[in-house]
C-alpha cells in the first residue's frame, strides 16, 4: 500500500486472493510471475484493479516466499555473494474490463554474507513471507551491492510499469 501511496494512489480496498501458486512444469520465473499477477486480478466493473506478484530467481530456480527459518537460511546462503533476478509482474484491469500486464526484471547483487549477518537477519524475523527470504526495503538493504532495474519492483510493485499500464487504460 505504501508503494501505491508513493505515486498518489489510495486504494479503496486491498484483498489477498487465494490462488494455487504451484509453478507449471518447466515454467520460467518470469512467466510464473506474469501468470500469478493475472490470476490474482479480479476485475470489477467501474473500477481500476491492480494485482501483482514478485518472484526471486537464482537462475531458473524460483525462491518463493519463505515459511520457515531453515528455508530462509538456505535462501540467504544461496544468494550470498551472487547476483539474482527479481521478476515483478503487475496486471491492471480497467473499469471497462480491458486488462494489461507487464513484467519488470531487475538484477540484484548480494554481498557475501558472514555468519553473524545471517544469524542477525534470521533473528529479525523480517524474512517471514518474503520472496527469496529477504526484504530490500528493510534490514537486508545492507546486503545489496547493486541493483540494476526497478527498486520498487524488488520491493513488490514496479511503479513505473504500474503507472504506464494505468495511463494506457485511461487512468488520470
Amino acid at each position: 500500500m505504501a508503494l501505491l501511496r508513493q505515486i498518489g494512489i489510495e486504494p479503496a480496498r486491498i484483498t489477498a486472493p487465494e490462488i494455487d501458486e504451484t509453478p507449471a512444469p518447466g515454467e520460467t520465473p518470469r512467466a510464473f510471475a506474469r501468470r500469478m499477477a493475472l490470476a490474482k486480478l479480479a476485475p470489477e466493473p467501474g473500477a481500476f484493479v491492480i494485482a501483482a506478484d514478485t518472484v526471486v530467481a537464482a537462475g531458473r530456480r524460483m525462491l518463493h516466499k519463505t515459511e520457515t527459518r531453515e528455508e530462509a537460511e538456505h535462501y540467504l546462503r544461496l544468494l550470498s555473494g551472487r547476483r539474482h533476478k527479481v521478476h515483478s509482474a503487475v496486471a491492471v484491469a480497467a473499469p471497462d474490463g480491458r486488462v494489461s500486464c507487464r513484467v519488470s526484471e531487475s538484477v540484484v547483487g548480494f554481498a557475501r554474507l558472514d555468519e553473524p549477518q545471517i544469524r542477525a537477519y534470521l533473528e529479525s524475523d523480517e524474512w517471514r513471507g518474503k520472496a527469496g527470504g529477504y526484504a530490500i526495503q528493510g534490514l537486508a538493504a545492507c546486503f545489496i551491492d547493486f541493483i540494476s532495474g526497478s527498486y520498487s519492483g524488488v520491493v513488490g510493485l514496479p511503479l513505473h510499469e504500474t503507472t504506464k499500464l494505468l495511463r494506457g487504460l485511461g487512468w488520470h
